[in-house]
């Protein structure tokens, strides 16, 4: 659904709230507590061998092999153990001093009480005063633009306002692992579309026609632009063609998300905007976390048609309610204070810290980029030479970490077996030992 009024129905409110705590039965189409008939404390005593039930939804939802990886890295540092991670997509550089002191303004300021659902009339305006300026695309900051606690948030909410039940969901491969998690929790099914290291693993126009034709009830396409795990990036002519393509399904919605788009090393040094080629089916998700190296501030946007909009208002009114508001503050201060030769100067490291990447893989033998990313802060090398059927490329990231000290994330989790992901979102020293690793445990191999 996606006309969905916010003073939303008593029973709709309640299985909203029990779908999020994942614990429920389903009984005559509505979600109701589990409880147990003689309990006088726990709603969630179940009446069976008194152990607790969960939603057997949560049996198809895979948890995300990049927290994984993470999580077992942070163990490892609290017994004291010096490791290397290149698992996190994580800017190694502070957020622009004007960010920093707006948040501390907001406080000292009283600035900490509730704001609107969609976010602060501040923010919403620089948002889209932002897009129009550098992406020519035009959005009402009253009806168009929902502010969430962080990218991730409206991406998922985005999915839940316009798919469920019966729909399908185009997903290129490689993919961010939370996409098809997300589309089955609405009910949906993931269709995982392929790319090829050849093509930059950039999806064709071939491609999502044949996906579109095999596939009756696709009502969304999920695209990453730049990719997140590939760093590739589809240019305006490819993206012309792929439009071209969707106008003869004109009932696909299109999800651009974008949150990679400051960083793109092409020579045009830009990413085009998806909703500038269709506005009226394309939601747009971006963010502060990468460009502003915003991570812990949680805060990001989709802006959308306003039927959308109003959905997702919907949802989040009753899963959150608004993002931070000392986050928020930040933000405006994001668009509207920091140079562009501020961040200019930090993509440009980042370009240097890719191309250090690059020229190291380029001299260990049998490890394959067959096009250099151009975009994001990832390169996803093909080493499918020593992986085999006792050692996949899981086994492969388990080991050097076990090993070396180097956390890499296995290109499984991304859809992309016999690879794995490098964030070269770190400082230069930290990349030099980690790759000094990598060649060291790849000779142990040959």
């Amino acid at each position: 659904p996606v006309d969905i009024d916010i003073t939303a129905s008593f029973s709709m409110k309640l299985q909203l709230f029990l779908y999020f705590n994942c614990l429920s039965v389903v009984v005559k189409g509505f979600l109701i507590p589990h409880c147990h008939p003689k309990s006088t404390t726990g709603l969630w005593e179940t009446t069976i061998d008194n152990e607790i039930e969960l939603n057997p939804l949560l049996s198809s939802i895979k948890p995300s092999k990049t927290v994984e990886i993470f999580s077992l890295v942070k163990e490892l540092q609290a017994q004291g153990q010096s490791v290397t991670s290149l698992c996190v997509g994580e800017p190694d550089f502070a957020p622009p001093k004007a960010v920093l002191e707006a948040a501390q303004k907001a406080l000292v300021d009283g600035d900490t009480r509730y704001t609107a659902v969609t976010g602060t009339a501040d923010l919403r305006k620089a948002i889209a005063a932002d897009l129009k300026k550098r992406k020519n695309v035009d959005y009402n900051p009253n009806t168009d633009i929902v502010v969430a606690n962080g990218a991730k948030q409206a991406v998922y909410q985005g999915i839940l306002a316009t798919v469920g039940t019966g729909d399908q969901v185009l997903i290129p491969s490689p993919y961010w692992p939370s996409y098809p998690e997300m589309v089955r929790l609405t009910g949906a099914e993931p269709i995982i579309v392929p790319t090829e290291a050849k093509d930059g693993f950039l999806l064709t126009p071939q491609s999502l026609e044949l996906a579109l034709k095999e596939h009756s009830n696709v009502k969304l396409l999920i695209f990453c632009n730049p990719s997140n795990p590939t760093g590739g990036v589809h240019d305006e002519r490819r993206l012309q063609e792929l439009v071209e393509v969707l106008k003869k399904y004109p009932k696909v919605l299109v999800m651009a998300d974008e949150i990679y788009e400051r960083l793109t090393y092409t020579s045009t040094g830009s990413c085009p905007a998806f909703a500038s080629y269709l506005p009226d089916r394309t939601m747009t998700i971006n963010g502060f976390s990468k460009a502003y190296a915003m991570t812990g501030f949680r805060l990001g946007y989709l802006a959308a048609p306003a039927k959308i909009a109003k959905a997702v208002t919907t949802l989040q009114s009753q899963f959150t309610s608004c993002a931070g508001s000392v986050s928020q503050a930040a933000g405006v201060a994001a668009l509207t204070q920091v140079p562009e030769e501020e961040l200019q100067e930090k993509f440009t490291e980042m370009k240097c810290k890719r191309d250090y990447v690059l020229n190291r893989l380029s001299k260990m033998p049998h490890v394959e980029v067959a096009v250099p990313p151009q975009g994001a802060f990832y390169v996803l090398p093909d080493i499918s030479y020593y992986v085999n059927s006792e050692r996949d490329d899981s086994k492969f990231c388990v080991e050097l970490l076990q090993t070396y000290k180097l956390a890499l994330v296995p290109g499984s989790a991304f859809g992309a077996p016999g690879t794995v992901r490098i964030s070269y979102a770190t400082s230069m020293e930290e990349l030099e030992i980690a790759m000094d690793k990598l060649e060291k445990y790849l000779k142990d191999l040959m």
